[in-house]
């Protein structure tokens, strides 16, 4: 494997380091990445959260027609 030296880094133009970013970070698999248990409690935190707020969302066609009313 070929390593950059921090020369090379430093002389790619910053377009060109976020894509580096990007496919160093794209190559990895979702059991590559170590989450801290703050992590883990916040996404499941999040995925109840959005069951919750399905449930107690509306439909397209509900707020469409509420909209088309209050907006004629």
């Amino acid at each position: 494997m070929e390593v950059l030296s921090a020369d090379e880094i430093f002389r790619l133009t910053p377009p060109e380091r976020l894509a580096l970013i990007a496919q160093l970070w794209d190559s990895l698999q979702p059991e590559q990445l170590p989450l801290t248990s703050a992590q883990e409690a916040e996404l499941d935190r999040r995925l109840s959260s959005l069951d919750e707020d399905r449930r107690n969302g509306v439909s397209w066609a509900s707020l469409k027609a509420e909209l088309q009313q209050r907006c004629p």
